[in-house]
């Protein structure tokens, strides 16, 4: 079984005011995740408005765009989860955002040199998005070397809050960067997040225990099994995978059709786009903040039970959106979404890492993960064709009234019977032995 460093620099010492954010390695990896984060969100923008401005793409060209940001996990996801329980992390971290830099700087040379085609585009979002599975799976893996056990729901908080926040500047900034530079202007700046993140990693000095080969080898395919049977044997795992890959089908529905909805219906300009579009970043940034407190006041299972069931229905709030004060409604369904995903989001990455034996937490993630953004292509693709087929604003509604009710598969589970999640680990069976039967 591999081994956290509990004495080294990156758990000890006394906390102080600022808690895990006083410890140098946390501080290091979340400031390269900060960066990381604002590339992505900067990338969620620029990338639809450079089809839909720049080479003046369909919504269903902007679907594909999307569904090609998620599809790797389709291909790559699970294998992925048993590479990275087989590696060191850090190193694969920051190969991938080596990589990442580099094709996204492509986007804007080819622009300027007046050679950018849909094909290029589309190409560098579907291996940037192979680097990106290897990096949310990596970093999942990683946190719990540089931070101890009581602090991983902290660390976890922080780097969500993190992420909703760079969602809020990166948005942001593509907007009016786009706005006042072109749109293919922005992919420059995630680049540059990008290198900054790399750098970052390299200053980590937490010693991360190199994975023991196994006494025998197990294949491949044996091992991604493992994974998959503690996830669809598990009570607390299998309704929450279901709830996240119908959540997410649904998301990924309507945003791969917001900003044609925002641009062409809806009539708002590019640096309202990106303005707009940060709603949701500030509601997760509340969410984040409030995760802990939720749970600790209702309980881990009850609180993220509760706020999705009350936060689900205001994403009817969106397709009722029109210009000029009408743009609330988009405003405040997105906050409250925000908050609702990224509660969760805080409250089941430190379950899975407590939970879920270290031997293999990057299976488990890899396999969550996939599960959760199968659907994220499919998703896509639909809410693109069904924004040509129908329009925009009837794609929104049949997306969104999905979303609403999705709360109700977690009350499915033993959730809706107990204060809060287990917090202890889980015992694995063997890899040797053949145990399929239900938790």
């Amino acid at each position: 079984m591999e081994t956290k460093n509990a004495d080294d620099t990156a758990g000890a010492g006394p906390r102080g005011r600022w808690g895990v954010l006083g410890r140098r390695d946390f501080r290091l990896l979340w400031i390269g995740e900060t960066a990381r984060g604002i590339g992505n969100s900067v990338t969620a923008v620029a990338v639809p408005l450079v089809a839909v401005v720049t080479l003046d793409s369909s919504a269903t060209a902007v679907g594909l765009l999307t569904a090609a940001i998620w599809l790797p996990w389709l291909l790559v996801g699970l294998p992925a989860g048993a590479w990275v329980d087989r590696m060191r992390r850090r190193p694969l971290l920051i190969a991938c955002a080596v990589v990442s830099a580099v094709l996204y700087a492509t986007v804007p040379v080819a622009a300027w040199l007046d050679a950018l085609t849909f094909t290029h585009l589309l190409a560098v979002v579907l291996v940037c998005g192979v680097a990106a599975v290897f990096v949310r799976t990596a970093v999942h893996s990683y946190l719990p070397t540089v931070v101890t056990d009581a602090d991983l729901q902290e660390g976890n908080a922080r780097i969500s809050a993190s992420e909703s926040a760079t969602d809020v500047v990166g948005k942001g900034l593509a907007g009016l960067i786009s706005q006042a530079f072109g749109a293919v202007a922005g992919l420059l700046l995630d680049s540059v997040t990008f290198i900054l993140s790399a750098l970052c990693l390299t200053g980590i000095k937490a010693k991360e225990a190199k994975p023991e080969p196994p006494e025998h080898p197990v294949p491949l395919g044996r091992q991604i099994t493992e994974g998959l049977r503690f996830v669809f044997s598990d009570r607390y795992l299998r309704p929450i995978v279901t709830y996240g890959a119908l959540v997410n089908f649904a998301l990924l529905g309507y945003q791969a059709v917001q900003v044609v909805f925002l641009v062409r219906t809806v009539g708002a300009n590019t640096a309202t786009v990106g303005v707009i579009l940060t709603a949701g970043s500030l509601g997760g940034i509340v969410g984040a903040s409030a995760a802990p407190a939720i749970g600790r006041r209702l309980g881990t299972a009850r609180g993220m039970l509760a706020t999705q069931l009350v936060t689900g229905p205001f994403a009817l709030l969106l397709p009722l959106t029109t210009s000029g004060a009408g743009l609330a409604f988009f405003a405040l369904g997105t906050f409250v979404l925000g908050f609702g995903i990224v509660t969760c989001n805080v409250v089941l990455a430190s379950f899975r890492q407590t939970y879920c034996p270290p031997r293999i937490l990057g299976r488990v993630v890899a396999t969550t993960m996939v599960i959760n953004h199968s659907t994220i292509p499919v998703g896509a693709l639909i809410g693109g064709f069904l924004g040509d087929a129908l329009g925009p604003r009837p794609a929104m509604w049949i997306m969104t009234a999905v979303i609403a009710p999705c709360g109700l598969v977690l009350a499915l589970g033993p959730m809706r019977t107990q204060r809060d999640l287990p917090t202890t680990e889980r015992p694995e069976p063997s890899p040797d032995t053949q145990e399929t039967e239900p938790a």
